[in-house]
């Protein structure tokens, strides 16, 4: 079974920055499409950003030259670092990554950004 545990949001101003991390139960990472998403009060979960074979990445128009994905194997995690924050970023962010045919999801970390 796999588990994965999202760490880092927090409560932050406009402008600033936070890193969010996803870390899995085992080895899972390496070549795995990873996925982060979010879900605001009231709206849709939302796509922001993928790393995917290769390490690449791409971005929601929204969080486009904003937001950085990347992976570390030998920590067995992914990252979302955040910078230049908004308050429409606001919401609860969930890590996802694909193992074999299955999707996995993280339980979620709330990020609160105020104007």
């Amino acid at each position: 079974q796999v588990q994965l545990v999202e760490s880092g949001g927090g409560y932050v101003q406009a402008g600033g920055s936070l890193r969010l991390s996803c870390a899995a139960s085992g080895s899972i990472f390496r070549d795995n499409r990873a996925d982060w998403y979010r879900q605001a009060p009231g709206k849709q979960r939302e796509w922001v950003a993928e790393i995917i074979r290769g390490d690449s990445t791409n971005y929601a128009s929204s969080v486009k030259g904003r937001f950085t994905i990347a992976r570390d194997n030998a920590k067995n995690t992914v990252y979302l670092q955040m910078n230049n924050l908004k308050p429409e970023d606001t919401a609860v962010y969930y890590c996802r990554i694909l193992v074999g045919a299955n999707y996995y999801w993280g339980q979620g970390t709330q990020v609160t950004v105020s104007s």
